[in-house]
């Protein structure tokens, strides 16, 4: 058995997981992963291991999850869930998403310990790790399992980019940074949060 010392620094296929072969996994070999303290996702049958989040991305991470909580779940508008909680988009696809948002009207698609179906919002905070991976393979799933809204938030650049679902594809609201607000059609109430605030 081919194994690795160290954790790969971006986001990479996990082919050296024994398994089925690339493009074949489902959420039930996802079961049989080991508990080995790495980051797995299935997209479209394909398995892939995150690298460790940074402090930045961590600090990101939970600011943004504070003010979702508040505004979302303390409002009683639904839950809010962070990483790492699995999301079964599909039989063939399974994320853990940094951040996401259910909606109340959509709470019976939560379950203990996964989500069976799209979040009303998702949030991805990337890096130099992720950052493609999740502009692209990540994008690509979202907009598949018809996930409403989805934020990249940046940690570098202090920016937080909204792309809302139309026609099965994604479209841009804008880059958001400094005193600017986020728009989000989600959750609307983000707009009294200066964007600046989940970077401090």
């Amino acid at each position: 058995m081919t194994t690795i010392s160290t954790k790969p620094n971006v986001v990479t296929r996990a082919d050296y997981i024994p398994g089925p072969t690339q493009g074949c996994w489902t959420s039930a070999h996802y079961a049989t992963l080991p508990e080995d303290g790495c980051r797995y996702e299935i997209i479209e049958g394909v398995l892939f291991m995150a690298p460790s989040p940074t402090g930045s991305h961590q600090d990101a991470s939970l600011r943004l999850a504070h003010y979702l909580l508040m505004l979302v779940e303390f409002a009683g508008k639904g839950k809010v869930r962070i990483a790492l909680f699995d999301v079964l988009l599909d039989e063939h696809t399974l994320v853990q998403p940094d951040i996401l948002v259910v909606l109340s009207e959509h709470l019976e698609r939560l379950q203990p310990g996964r989500l069976l179906g799209a979040p009303d919002l998702v949030v991805e905070v990337a890096s130099p790790a992720t950052a493609i991976y999740d502009r692209r393979e990540k994008c690509a799933a979202y907009a598949r399992a018809d996930v409403p809204e989805y934020w990249i938030a940046d940690a570098a650049s202090q920016t937080v980019e909204v792309l809302v679902l139309q026609e099965g594809t994604y479209r841009s609201l804008g880059f958001f940074e400094g005193q600017n607000a986020l728009h989000s059609l989600i959750v609307p109430e983000i707009a009294s949060v200066p964007t600046e605030q989940f970077f401090a």
